[in-house]
């Protein structure tokens, strides 16, 4: 039981990661939103990567495609953020589609008290367990989600799906909040 609540909160992080993406041009999804670079197709290619270390070759599943950027080591530069002008949106996320696969096959055939083994941590912390790692999975894709969900009301408006289509009057509600910080203004 305990499993299948976490798959199913994976799958609904992951859903909520493609919609903020859904409708968008290839420079919208792309454009760095934050300081950082933060972009919204850079967090579907980062999700990419997670999903085949942590609930495929933790597992002994190689990956069902390999990535240039892990390949060549590039990821450790931050390769995995964002998207180079030769790497579609239709091309990262038929990869991000692929990779979420493969993991739910891993999810569906293991165990939550299945051995695993992260190969990139210390070895004193490798050993580990899918209930551990779809956990790390849940929260990972649920934080970035949420990035997501911001990024894309930065750039349309559109807002999440518990508030999308709220009927709420945006330009109040945000003045009642601008008037109680305005309070504390220097």
């Amino acid at each position: 039981m305990i499993k299948d609540d976490l798959h199913a909160k994976l799958r609904e992080s992951r859903a909520t990661l493609l919609a903020a993406v859904d409708g968008l041009s290839e420079y919208d999804v792309r454009r760095p939103m934050t300081p950082t670079g933060t972009n919204l197709l850079g967090l579907v290619k980062h999700l990419v990567g997670i999903e085949h270390v942590y609930l495929g070759v933790s597992f002994g599943r190689a990956a069902p495609d390999v990535l240039p950027w892990v390949e060549d080591g590039s990821v450790y530069q931050g390769a995995d953020m964002w998207a180079t002008a030769d790497q579609s949106t239709a091309d990262i996320l038929r990869l991000y589609d692929r990779a979420c696969q493969h993991s739910d096959e891993t999810v569906v055939s293991h165990d939550i008290d299945s051995p695993g083994q992260v190969p990139h941590w210390p070895e004193e912390r490798a050993d580990t367990t899918l209930g551990f790692l779809l956990v790390r999975m849940v929260a990972e894709t649920a934080q970035h989600a949420g990035h997501a969900e911001i990024l894309r009301e930065t750039i349309d408006g559109r807002t999440g799906s518990d508030t999308h289509d709220s009927g709420t009057d945006w330009p109040t509600y945000l003045a009642q909040i601008r008037a109680a910080a305005d309070v504390f203004k220097p």
